[in-house]
C-alpha cells in the first residue's frame, strides 16, 4: 500500500487543498481545520453536517500553502481569512449570521441530522439530530470532529463508486489489486508506519451526509452514504452503530507524510 493523496482543509466544511507533503502530529495535520465559522444564533460550528444551514461551504474552497489562508468563493473572487471584511461577506453568502475564528471554544459543539433520514426526506427537511461536542480527542484548538486524522482507502472509495475527496480524508491509501473493500474495518488498534511517521488507528469513521453533497462542481451522491449503510454499519465510537467507510486515526510519532510513501501495517 502507498500513498496516494494528501488533503488537508484549512476552513471547517469548505473545499480543501491537495498537498504532495503532510506534516502530522498529535494534533492532526499541519493547517488542517484550523479555522471554523461559529453560527452567531446558536453558537454552534457550522458543519455541512447540518445540510439545511452550511451546504453552501461546499462551494467555498480553502487554501492555506502561503501559511495565509485564502478564501475561494462561488463567483471565484477570493478573500483573506483575516480581512476585516471576511465575516460580512460570508454571511451574506450562507444567509446566516457568521464568525470566522481561530481557536476552537470550550465546549465547542456541531449539529449531526440523522444522515439517512436527510436523504429519504429531503436535505431542507428539520430532521432531529445530535448536538456533538468536537475536538474532544484532538489537542490543540482544531475543528476536527472525533479525531487528529482520517483516511480511507481506494478499495473502499472504488467499490462504492466515488469520488474520495467527498469523504473528506487526509490521506487517501492506495490498495493493491484484490484487496477488499472497507479493509480499514481491520485497522481499528492497529500501529502503522509511514515513511518516518507512526500511527495508530482510534476508530471507523461514521458516515454523515456530507460525501452526498455537491462539491464544488461534482453533483449529488446519495451512494456515497447508502451504498456503506447497505454494507458497512458497525460501532464507530461515540455515534454508536453506524454507516461506515475510513478510519480515524492519531499520529504517535510525528513527522512528514508524502505522496508515494509506503503504508507498512504491523504484523
Amino acid at each position: 500500500m502507498r500513498v496516494e493523496s494528501l488533503r488537508r482543509y484549512p476552513v471547517k466544511s469548505m473545499l480543501g487543498e491537495a498537498v504532495e507533503s503532510l506534516f502530522v502530529d498529535e494534533r492532526g495535520a499541519d493547517g488542517d481545520r484550523r479555522l471554523a465559522l461559529l453560527d452567531a444564533t446558536t453558537g454552534h460550528v457550522a458543519s455541512a453536517k447540518q445540510a439545511r444551514l452550511w451546504r453552501g461551504l461546499l462551494k467555498c474552497t480553502a487554501n492555506g500553502d502561503t501559511g495565509r489562508v485564502s478564501i475561494g468563493l462561488p463567483d471565484g473572487t477570493t478573500v483573506a481569512a483575516d480581512d476585516p471584511g471576511v465575516n460580512e461577506l460570508l454571511s451574506r453568502l450562507l444567509g446566516r449570521a457568521v464568525r470566522l475564528v481561530s481557536q476552537r471554544p470550550d465546549g465547542a459543539t456541531v449539529e449531526r441530522p440523522d444522515p439517512e433520514q436527510l436523504l429519504e426526506r429531503g436535505l431542507d427537511a428539520d430532521v432531529a439530530g445530535r448536538i456533538l461536542e468536537i475536538g474532544l480527542g484532538t489537542p490543540g484548538d482544531s475543528f476536527t470532529d472525533d479525531a487528529p486524522l482520517h483516511a480511507i482507502t481506494t478499495a473502499t472509495s472504488e467499490h462504492i463508486g466515488v469520488e474520495t475527496l467527498r469523504y473528506r480524508p487526509n490521506l487517501v491509501i492506495a490498495t493493491p489489486t484484490g484487496c477488499p473493500p472497507y479493509v480499514e474495518n481491520d485497522w481499528v488498534e492497529r500501529e502503522f508506519g509511514i515513511g518516518e511517521v507512526r500511527l495508530r488507528g482510534l476508530e471507523l469513521t461514521p458516515r454523515c451526509v456530507v460525501p452526498t453533497l455537491e462539491h464544488g462542481p461534482l453533483p449529488k451522491s446519495p451512494r456515497a452514504l447508502r451504498i456503506p449503510a447497505a454494507e458497512n454499519r458497525l460501532q464507530a465510537g461515540t455515534c454508536g452503530v453506524a454507516a461506515c467507510a475510513g478510519i480515524y486515526f492519531k499520529a504517535t510519532t510525528p513527522g512528514v507524510i508524502r505522496v508515494g510513501d509506503e503504508v507498512i501495517l504491523d504484523p
